[in-house]
């Protein structure tokens, strides 16, 4: 197949070096070659299967039948024939068959197969569930959203087959330098065994020294030192969790020098609740909370669905809202009865040439988000929402201050809300007042001026900072169509101290890459000298070249197992069944996007 394509592949040197040694009588070191060629070859190919079993382990965590429940009647189904919008009955320590949304019952969920997280999530009725994960609890009844081959778990499983099987800027280098390399040697090794034959030399030990090198030659553990890397990183990766999209994105990982992270949702809970009202009008405090929460009924930003949260909450009776129009990154209007509404941030009110009333500096003192509610020329309300800091967001900063220089915070909220979530998350630099395309601006000036750039945000309405980072990782992207295909990396679920992990996991690999390229160049370096004068056999050749080739498959593989935060070290292919007890949504900036449930930037809103 080599001479074929006109390659010099190991297949092709080992034969000739098994040939020359039969040519000049050297039975059983030609005999020695091809048993220690295959059986390196043998372990070798194990080794690299063992290291891509992820994906099939992951295909296998979710069942092959089904509990469907058709007619009042329960019969068991194959997952493969089983439509969308089905009813399935799921029971204690059985796996989810599909993607769905629970329409009876709750549970507590297993999804660390997943995501990567231990700790059971509580579902109820309208939580959605997915394929390949664990009912550690209660029975419940839900409704399929998805076939077997458009599953969550499916579609990461397809990513992480792809990722493993795309080339890392290493491994084209090593491609590169193999192709000169190999030729250069073979025609070293032709003029060891003539030039000093003609030169009146023993023909029969300059040959043998000319095969030894040819046998060095082979460039199979420079080959696959880095390959083995990336698909052994890549799989780890998953079972924690992480999903790397590609090998490309495997090393920008690795070079990280910067974080720039989002707001709501990724350093908040990204759930905001009505804090304050400061009422400037005539009307009352139900009132100005109707009224807002009215124009804000047409939107799905968090805020909006938190203020009429808080108006249902108090049992206030909303008008329907006329002529509603979204201002993008700003706010919304709508008529509601004979009234000519606005709501938005401080930004809105500046457009439209209202003056930003005092009550806004109060309740941004506070570290409250101030939406303004008015009308015409004239502010009626200040409403103040807050978004709490994640509980691990201290950890997590602090966690990725340990592995880069800077991490920076982008929002779109002002100053003293992003002073004060900064000082209460650790973040030293933080970027205020943002819209969505003043944060590409802001992550590329932050890659001219400290290097390589991660951007932590939602795979949709971060889309262009994303787009412009070296490394764009969105939060929580299980069941998120949108965030799995346009980010390189996904932390599957919305836990952020995923993200140190995911850095460290890069650094980790880049460095078995380089050690595994200078394993192999050292090694064939000191053979190239010793083979010529006379110290290396054809046995001792083909030991030292698959015996390498070992050392940097099994070295790469050391990616397989990864350390999370707590120092728990988690094997791909061990996945235990969790215990069963006895008894027992975030939100970022950009325009809502159905898909995923994400909603606009916003100014004056959490971003």
């Amino acid at each position: 197949m080599g001479l074929r394509r006109r390659t010099l592949d190991m297949n092709v040197l080992m034969t000739m070096a098994a040939l020359g040694a039969v040519g000049i009588g050297e039975y059983a070191e030609a005999a020695w070659v091809l048993v220690l060629f295959a059986l390196g070859t043998t372990l070798e190919s194990f080794a690299l299967d063992r290291s891509r079993q992820s994906v099939e382990q992951l295909m296998e965590l979710a069942p092959a039948e089904a509990n469907v429940l058709a007619g009042g009647r329960e019969q068991t189904v194959a997952v493969e024939e089983i439509a969308a919008g089905v009813l399935l009955i799921v029971r204690p320590g059985e796996r989810v068959a599909l993607d769905g949304v629970i329409v009876e019952g709750a549970s507590s969920i297993d999804e660390s197969a997943l995501t990567g997280e231990s700790v059971p999530v509580d579902k109820e009725p309208g939580s959605e569930v997915f394929a390949g994960t664990l009912n550690a609890f209660g029975a419940f009844t839900m409704r399929t959203t998805s076939v077997a081959a458009d599953s969550t778990l499916a579609r990461v499983a397809r990513l992480v087959a792809d990722a493993q099987g795309s080339r890392a800027p290493a491994e084209r280098f090593v491609d590169r330098f193999a192709r000169v390399y190999t030729p250069l040697v073979f025609v070293a090794a032709l003029l060891v065994a003539v030039v000093p034959t003609l030169a009146g030399g023993d023909f029969d030990t300059w040959s043998y020294r000319g095969l030894a090198l040819l046998i060095v030659a082979c460039p199979c553990a420079l080959v696959i030192s880095v390959p083995v890397s990336v698909v052994s990183a890549i799989g780890g990766a998953a079972r924690r969790g992480v999903l790397i999209k590609s090998g490309q994105a495997l090393e920008d990982l690795g070079r990280v020098a910067v974080v720039a992270v989002d707001k709501t949702g990724t350093l908040t809970e990204g759930r905001p609740r009505l804090a304050s009202v400061a009422v400037l009008g005539d009307d009352g405090e139900d009132e100005v909370l109707a009224l807002v929460s009215a124009v804000e009924r047409g939107s799905e930003h968090p805020l909006g669905v938190a203020l009429a949260r808080a108006a249902q909450d108090r049992g206030l009776s909303v008008p329907a809202p006329a002529d509603f129009a979204a201002l993008p990154g700003r706010g919304a209007v709508a008529r509601v009865g004979d009234r000519s509404l606005w709501a938005g941030g401080p930004r809105l009110s500046a457009d439209r040439g209202v003056a930003e009333p005092a009550a806004v500096g109060d309740i941004e003192e506070r570290g409250e988000t101030p939406v303004l509610l008015g009308e015409g020329d004239r502010v009626l309300a200040v409403f103040g929402l807050a978004d709490e800091p994640r509980a691990q967001a201290p950890g997590a900063v602090q966690a990725l201050r340990a592995n880069v220089e800077h991490v920076v915070m982008l929002t779109g909220d002002s100053e003293r809300v992003a002073h004060a979530v900064a000082r209460r998350t650790g973040v030293q630099e933080w970027r205020a007042r943002l819209l969505p395309e003043d944060k590409l601006t802001a992550v590329q000036a932050l890659r001219e001026e400290y290097g390589p750039i991660a951007m932590v945000g939602d795979g949709v309405n971060d889309a262009p900072a994303l787009a412009g980072a070296t490394v764009g990782i969105a939060m929580g992207a299980a069941g998120s169509d949108i965030a799995l295909e346009s980010a390189d990396v996904a932390l599957m679920g919305d836990e952020l101290d995923r993200l140190p992990d995911a850095l460290q996991h890069g650094r980790r690999a880049l460095r078995v890459m380089r050690q595994n390229v200078a394993i192999s160049l050292l090694t064939k370096a000191v053979f190239v000298v010793l083979a010529p004068l006379g110290y290396v056999t054809l046995v001792i050749a083909v030991v030292a070249d698959m015996g390498v080739s070992l050392l940097v498959t099994l070295n790469g593989m050391r990616l397989l197992r990864t350390a999370g935060a707590t120092g728990s070290v988690t094997l791909v292919g061990a996945v235990p069944e969790p215990e069963l007890p006895v008894a027992a949504a975030g939100c970022a900036d950009g325009c809502c996007d159905s898909a995923s449930g994400r909603s606009a930037d916003r100014d004056g809103m959490p971003a």
